[in-house]
């Protein structure tokens, strides 16, 4: 057995001191300017270290509808390190950060207030604990260093900067533009030009002007005796560089809590309540300093918050009780919901608000893979123990969600349905990527109302414990459980908009009932090897139908004519009359030429139609081998039992199901088919 010592001595090997030497960085003021030299990127302003932070997580070019958009990794995968992965909104997240990197130029949203704007649960908290946990990182990287300064005291202890001054405020204005201008002479090359904004806290301010006529002017000197020079690490939990700030009653919050309040204690000690010793520099506004802050639901705040607001955004000021107004350099980020900020529009009172904010629409995903993505990262078979979550359970829940997201199509031949599957990258006749794009510019608020995400995970939630004998959660489980806290649902306003949820589950029910069937006839008929056979033989014999040519028999080597009977016994199985068929052809191998122009590999299953067409061709070749009748059947002979078995099992090995679910599954398309609910 381990004792407690073997235990600690092996946790001994694992610690790197280098690290901590590294962070714990302490020097002169001459070292200082020599890492200036050597990394000019120290001395970033707030705006330019949180653009770079995500830039260094790297970038990729995705395609949305012909849109090229980029997408930050920070989003995703240093957000997944962190189970804070965000999903399909990478078009606001280039927006916001397009802004970032607009303040870190130096283009004007630096005055600015960034506002994410959206429904609730849309990850507007989500982006800004992000963000707030992604500068606490970077400071910690050789890439993302930053520094400050502390004064020597009297007992040899050393009192840092209250608000984390940048070390360059030391240097006195009327020598700054010569030491600026020898600097970025000599400095290693950098994207931005090395700037000194702002001017000293009042506490740094006094003890400058106190210490200097001890070395009679020579501030150098005064510099190299009473100030050391150390490396700052961002912390929210510290208060070091990261503020938020949430709204409270009225009665027990004031604005001080921004920008700080007199010490009474060292008011005593110091004989005035205007010294700056006697002053606690330690509101979010103070603390935030080099960094960010956040206000939650920030138009919630009281006009005199607000108020603040103003001076720091506008010009990166904020007048702390009996002070001078003290420079800030810090992101601004706010974030509130769509009733909020109509107020705030309706509020002549805060027009100079309005006009200081920089709005981020942060809307719901309406792409149907996105949001099951939401969900998986909490109800995956590692994170629920002991139950198994049937095929398509998130996802009937997830497209429930989407639908109710979607401003419905004008199109009078699209359904919501349908309108949704063109979201997710289906095809369907007679829609092309041009006609997705103009949906969703006719779509213009589509996103910012519907069901939350939260709402959905709350009743996977209420499913997985509610069944305590099942050792699995199936879909009809989860869409009980939507539907009946519908008519409790704080964010439903009527009844209409009750009755439209429910129309709306009903048609992701029959939308299951399909998919279920589709799948219990691919377990009967094959695999997906025969399909795609399947697939590659009517598509050879439709190319050259459409090109007048012959088709090479496989088997022979003999060419012959396209095999009409094959193409038709595909076809008639979706509907496509005997005057369509050519149109019908003609579409498919235009798109196949579409996707080789983009250099797009063709894959029946991205064609809704000819995958559902492929499918029943082959279920009706093979049905023969196994009756449906039988499994609802209360005898079943031996060899029948068999049958079921390997088609049970297929279900099991290709779709996810275990035995219990799969079971479920082929008695309940096992009913449809014995009722005669053939449809296709």
């Amino acid at each position: 057995m381990a004792t407690a010592t073997a235990i600690l001595d092996t946790l001994r090997t694992e610690i790197d001191t280098t690290d901590f030497k590294k962070l714990h960085w302490e020097g002169s003021f001459g070292d200082y300017l020599n890492i200036v030299l050597e990394q000019p990127a120290v001395t970033r302003t707030a705006y330019q270290r949180l653009y770079d932070m995500i830039l260094s997580h790297g970038v990729e070019d995705v395609y949305e509808n012909k849109d090229k958009l980029t997408r930050f990794k920070f989003f995703t995968d240093f957000a997944s390190r962190h189970a804070d992965a965000i999903y399909g909104l990478d078009r606001p997240l280039m927006q916001l950060v397009n802004t970032f990197k607009s303040a870190a130029l130096g283009y004007g949203t630096e005055r600015r207030v960034i506002l994410l704007h959206g429904p609730v649960g849309s990850a507007k908290s989500t982006i800004a604990r992000l963000l707030k946990r992604g500068l606490e990182d970077y400071s910690r990287t050789d890439g993302g260093m930053l520094f400050s300064f502390a004064w020597k005291g009297a007992d040899g202890n050393w009192a840092k900067d209250p608000m984390y001054g940048e070390p360059l405020q030391l240097v006195p204005e009327e020598h700054r533009a010569k030491l600026l201008a020898m600097l970025n002479e000599q400095a290693a090359p950098h994207p931005y030009e090395i700037k000194i904004k702002g001017d000293l806290s009042p506490y740094s301010r006094y003890e400058f002007k106190t210490r200097l006529p001890r070395y009679g002017g020579d501030w150098l000197k005064m510099l190299e005796n009473e100030v050391k020079i150390y490396r700052v690490v961002l912390s929210e939990k510290d208060r070091v560089g990261i503020g938020t700030f949430q709204p409270k009653d009225e009665k027990n919050q004031d604005s001080t809590e921004l920008t700080g309040d007199i010490n009474y204690r060292k008011i005593a000690e110091y004989g005035s309540d205007s010294d700056p010793r006697a002053f606690n520099f330690d509101g979010e506004l103070n603390i935030a300093n080099r960094g960010i802050v956040e206000f939650i639901e920030v138009l919630k705040l009281d006009v005199a918050f607000l108020y603040d607001l103003l001076g720091a955004s506008q010009e990166h000021k904020i007048k702390p009780k009996k002070f001078a107004q003290t420079d800030i350099d810090e992101v601004i980020l706010g974030h509130t919901n769509e009733p909020e900020y109509r107020r705030l529009q309706n509020n002549e009172f805060m027009e100079a608000l309005r006009d200081r904010t920089v709005k981020i629409d942060i809307p719901y995903v309406t792409r149907l893979r996105d949001e099951v993505k939401i969900y998986e990262k909490d109800y995956s078979a590692a994170k629920v123990k002991g139950k198994h979550i049937a095929p398509h359970t998130v996802e009937v829940a997830a497209m429930w969600a989407v639908l109710t997201r979607l401003t419905p199509p004008k199109h009078a031949s699209l359904s919501l349905l349908q309108k949704m599957k063109l979201y997710n990258g289906k095809t369907l006749p007679g829609f092309t990527e041009d006609n997705v794009i103009d949906l969703k510019r006719e779509a213009v608020a589509e996103g910012m109302t519907g069901i939350s995400p939260r709402y959905i995970q709350d009743k996977i939630s209420n499913a997985l414990v509610a069944h305590p004998d099942e050792d699995n959660i199936n879909p009809f489980m989860v869409m009980k459980e939507l539907e009946d806290g519908l008519r409790h649902h704080s964010l439903v306003k009527d009844e209409d908009q009750l009755r439209q949820y429910k129309e709306m589950l009903s048609v992701v029910k029959e939308e299951y009932e399909d998919v279920v069937k589709n799948e219990v006839q691919r377990a009967i008929a094959a695999d997906e090897e025969a399909l795609t056979r399947l697939c590659g033989n009517y598509i050879d014999n439709v190319k050259a139908y459409t090109q007048r040519e012959k088709v090479r028999n496989r088997y022979t080597g003999n060419y012959e004519e396209p095999d009409e009977r094959l193409m038709r016994s595909v076809e008639e199985k979706i509907d496509i009359p005997e005057g369509r068929k050519d149109d019908f052809r003609r579409e498919i191998m235009n798109y196949i030429g579409a996707l080789a122009i983009d250099g797009k590999k063709f894959d029946y299953r991205t064609n809704e139609r000819l995958q559902k067409a492929l499918e029943l061709k082959l279920f009706e070749d093979q049905k023969d081998s196994i009756k449906l009748s039988s499994l609802v059947s209360n005898v079943v002979d031996k060899a029948t039992q068999e049958k079921i078995d390997v088609v049970k099992s297929r279900l099991i090995r290709n779709y996810g199901y275990n035995e219990a679910s799969a079971t479920d599954v082929l008695t309940f398309v096992a009913s449809i088919f014995a009722r005669g609910q053939t449809k296709k």
